[in-house]
């Protein structure tokens, strides 16, 4: 029988298990059909605006959904900034990157096994809104530049992201801040890489996409998390916090008392 302590750490993982296939399973299919499919028309424009607010908008939804369960990260760099930032114990951190790739997987899965019910589908025209470089960008960007954008732009939306969860915050407009952060990152990375900002959210598509999309997929899982460990030092100079203390024997965490 789980403790409380134990308890709670189940539910937490379970949350960023769900919260990210929650997130690649809506967000990357309005990019699948806009950008597969051609649900946007001829209007590259509205495809960017469709898929940059499907992501920001299921991301404020989730995080005052799950925000209360487990932080709401659904996003390994997310997860090494707030490690990184003193907020969570390496030992809990690992733990939500494995529950966000397997979340982002079992999306990306999901996402899959629905288009691939349509005579229209097939996975190597429509693709699975895989991230790219080189060919695979509309810009045709190169892997250093692809590597630079998605480090400044992880940076900036999970310094927004602990920014607006900070002890200083208000506390009940944060899913908003973290969710117009993800859209204002997504307006300006999908011409050039698809917008990855998310290890989790890039490694289940190319997966299942394979080819080209699954052997630049360590681009989009180095550089977001060298984008959250810069956010993460940036943070503690602009937002001092003190660290963690360790609990007394059988002691369970405020945070986990509901």
């Amino acid at each position: 029988m789980l403790t409380r302590l134990e308890g709670t750490a189940v539910r937490k993982l379970a949350a960023e298990l769900l919260g990210t296939a929650i997130l690649v399973y809506f967000a990357v299919g309005v990019a699948t059909l806009s950008f597969g499919f051609g649900f946007a028309g001829t209007s590259f424009a509205a495809g960017v605006v469709a898929t940059a607010l499907a992501f920001g908008l299921v991301l404020l939804a989730l995080a005052y959904v799950l925000g209360p369960i487990s932080g709401c990260h659904v996003n390994p760099a997310v997860t090494i900034g707030a490690w990184l930032s003193g907020r969570i114990p390496l030992r809990e951190a690992a733990g939500y990157w494995v529950a966000q790739f397997v979340g982002g997987i079992l999306g990306a899965l999901l996402l899959w096994g629905t288009f691939n019910s349509s005579p229209l589908y097939r996975t190597s025209i429509q693709g699975l809104g895989a991230d790219g470089y080189g060919p695979l960008s509309h810009i045709r960007i190169n892997a250093g530049g692809a590597f630079l954008a998605e480090v400044i732009l992880t940076a900036l939306f999970v310094f927004a992201v602990l920014g607006a969860t900070s002890k200083t915050a208000n506390a009940a407009t944060a899913g908003i801040v973290i969710g117009f952060s993800l859209t204002i990152v997504h307006l300006i990375g999908i011409p050039i890489t698809g917008t990855s900002v998310n290890p989790a959210r890039s490694l289940g598509p190319a997966l299942i996409v394979g080819g080209t999309a699954l052997s630049q997929v360590w681009l989009f899982i180095v550089a977001p998390l060298v984008g959250g460990a810069l956010a993460a030092g940036l943070h503690r100079v602009l937002y001092p916090e003190p660290p963690i203390e360790p609990l007394a024997s059988g002691e369970i965490p405020a945070a986990a008392v509901k």
